[in-house]
């Protein structure tokens, strides 16, 4: 049934990635912790910035607030 918001109703998409998830993932490659540099923030959740690595030092983008934690080698290298 359709709402006044349209189809899906009063349903939201997240704006940005909630900094507790830091609580839970780690690096895909080694299970280390990762570090957070923001880059751009909305209403508390980061929508832009990087998670690195605290032992390989690998680097992972968080963009429109996803963390793409794919390893290196999996990753589309031309942005979307």
């Amino acid at each position: 049934m359709e709402s006044e918001e349209g189809f899906w109703g009063a349903i939201t998409h997240p704006r940005g990635m909630k900094r507790d998830l830091m609580d839970i993932i780690c690096c895909p490659l080694d299970k280390h912790d990762l570090d957070l540099d923001v880059e751009s923030e909305e209403d508390d959740e980061v929508v832009a910035g990087t998670l690195t690595c605290t032992d390989c030092g690998e680097t992972y983008p968080i963009e429109d607030g996803i963390p793409n934690l794919l390893p290196p080698d999996m990753r589309e290298e031309t942005p979307a």
